[in-house]
């Protein structure tokens, strides 16, 4: 590997440049199960299963779904919440050589409609709750069969002792059928010893849908190699870590690409401990911190911002967390001074999406924090910044530009998209539509996404930046910044704020402090004050979503 700018702010132990192995993470869990049989992989609400016991459920599932007549190739969606049920079929699914398709829960009718017939699944794997809503569609896909999981058929207790966010109407009875049958009734009619490995190294183990803020949602083709090397990435980033001795927090959805590599594929690598979280929220992480002493607290800014704003968060015993891990959007440099207080953990912020599969950057692991920025690229991951206009001309050191990326864990395409493939993907180059700069150490900064740009009266001003400016002040707790059509600028800036509880804030005050922290250009000529803000199911704020509403109430005027 070349040397790069950022290879001096490594930290000790990390090489530029790995050897990979050719070990699938459906291999690599076998492995994990032979080193670590009786380690606990899962952690479901108190209930534990061991890496043996893992290994051998996801062997019975594979040899159910090969009876069900599923081959190499073919695709299998996944609509699950973080129960064990979802990384048993994914790694049932990636040793038997088929796809493993991730739909969120969460999503419509229409969303899931769109999503299995793109991918051409032929079975979905999902909550009894959301069989009829599949039924109801079915027709229009092809969906052969539906397998359907009941979130309580691994707790440690009685179903009737439902965990908070589970209501009464979710433990929804189904009666099989020729097309529906449940995931507790074929998994047992299986052996679990083992099966051999039918995923290839270069061949498609994975299709994770991008979030569709720029668009039609695309199918993400994610090879055994992708997945597997980036895992060796972000595993090579933490060269004192052992194998088998720690426990994450499950924060992430694994529907997700953070999910699917950092806490489902990442673990099961390292033989650590996955504390499900099916749906997290600061209350539930408070008490996984009480009960299992995590070492590491993944999670999303406002996972975050809500801890540290909780009495009770600050009061814990939190000596056995080592490490924090965000993305999706950019975290305060308040929350990261308060947590690094509070436990003496250090905070590691991630940047990449899913087509990186998904992690590019990370903060040097014991090295210099640099609140504001994503850290440096990853072992054989080069990163350059290109001009906006042609994407040809490199930007010089500090200076913005758009972001692209090449590395092992680069995609292979969008799934029977190859015009949109083309578009991002040159001489190997992945164009990801995101702006950013390096500074002099090698840590990126994101400035914007490419398409949220707000051009000004002929400036750009990027959103992002405003949004980190307005994160300082002391009495904002969340905040979002967007265009909106000007007769005048052509666009103008327009500020949503949300406060942080028993405190007030006016306009004034905002203006004031806007006024000593951007140029005049960039200062919001609109603010917003609001309860809350639009989210994904990651907790990432939709700033596209605050501008299709903001656009809709100008339309109406």
């Amino acid at each position: 590997m070349i040397e790069q700018l950022w290879h001096k702010s490594y930290a000790s132990g990390v090489k530029k440049s790995l050897d990979y192995e050719k070990t699938t993470v459906s291999q690599a869990l076998t492995r994990s199960a032979k080193k670590f049989p009786d380690h606990f992989a899962l952690n479901y609400m108190g209930k534990r299963i061991t890496y043996a016991q893992l290994d051998r459920l996801v062997n019975s599932f594979a040899r159910a779904l090969k009876d069900l007549g599923i081959k190499p190739g073919d695709k299998v969606s996944v609509c699950l919440p973080n129960i064990p049920q979802v990384i048993i079929a994914n790694y049932a699914i990636f040793r038997i050589g088929a796809v493993t398709v991730q739909n969120n829960p969460l999503y419509t009718e229409r969303e899931l409609a769109y999503q299995l017939n793109d991918s051409d699944s032929r079975i979905i794997v999902t909550l009894t709750l959301l069989v009829p809503r599949i039924e109801k569609i079915k027709s229009q896909t092809k969906i052969e069969k539906i397998i359907a999981c009941h979130i309580h058929s691994f707790l440690p207790f009685p179903k009737k002792q439902l965990f908070p966010f589970v209501k009464k109407d979710m433990v929804r009875k189904i009666t099989p059928s020729d097309t529906v049958m449940l995931f507790e009734d074929i998994i047992t009619k299986h052996p679990g010893d083992q099966l051999e490995e039918k995923g290839r190294w270069d061949d498609v183990g994975a299709l994770i849908y991008t979030g569709g803020t720029t668009g039609v949602s695309k199918g993400v083709m994610l090879t055994h190699a992708n997945l597997s090397s980036n895992v060796q990435q972000f595993a090579a980033w933490f060269p004192d870590l052992k194998d088998g001795e720690e426990r994450l927090v499950g924060n992430f959805p694994v529907f997700h690409s953070a999910g699917f590599t950092a806490i489902q594929n990442f673990n099961l690598w390292k033989a650590y401990e996955i504390i499900l979280v099916p749906r997290p929220e600061p209350k539930i992480n408070i008490e996984i911190i009480k009960k299992y002493k995590p070492t590491f607290l993944p999670g999303v800014p406002t996972i975050f911002v809500g801890l540290l704003n909780d009495p009770e968060f600050r009061k814990l015993n939190m000596k056995s967390i080592k490490g924090f891990f965000s993305g999706a959007a950019p975290l305060a440099a308040d929350t990261i001074r308060d947590l690094k207080q509070l436990t003496g953990a250090d905070m590691c912020e991630v940047y990449g999406s899913t087509e990186t599969s998904p992690i590019a950057t990370v903060t040097p692991w014991g090295g210099t924090i640099k609140p504001g920025t994503v850290g440096c690229p990853v072992p054989d991951t080069d990163i350059k910044i290109v001009d906006i206009e042609t994407g040809k001309k490199e930007m010089p050191q500090g200076e913005a530009g758009e972001i692209i990326i090449k590395g092992p864990q680069i995609m292979k395409g969008y799934y029977n998209k190859p015009d949109e493939t083309q578009k991002v993907i040159k001489d190997e180059w992945f164009y990801s539509g995101d702006i950013g700069k390096f500074d002099a150490d090698g840590y990126l900064t994101i400035v914007d996404r490419k398409k949220d740009m707000i051009i000004a009266g002929g400036y750009n001003i990027y959103p992002v930046e405003l949004d980190n400016v307005l994160f300082g002040h002391p009495k904002i707790l969340e905040a979002c910044t967007i265009g909106i059509p000007d007769s005048y600028r052509g666009e103008t800036v327009k500020a949503f704020i949300v406060v942080k509880q028993g405190e007030h804030l006016t306009e004034g005050e905002v203006m004031d402090y806007c006024k000593k922290n951007l140029a005049a250009y960039k200062i919001p000529k609109q603010i917003e004050f609001v309860n809350d803000l639009p989210k994904s199911t990651v907790g990432k704020i939709l700033r596209r979503a605050l501008r299709d509403m903001e656009l809709a109430k100008m339309k109406n005027l």
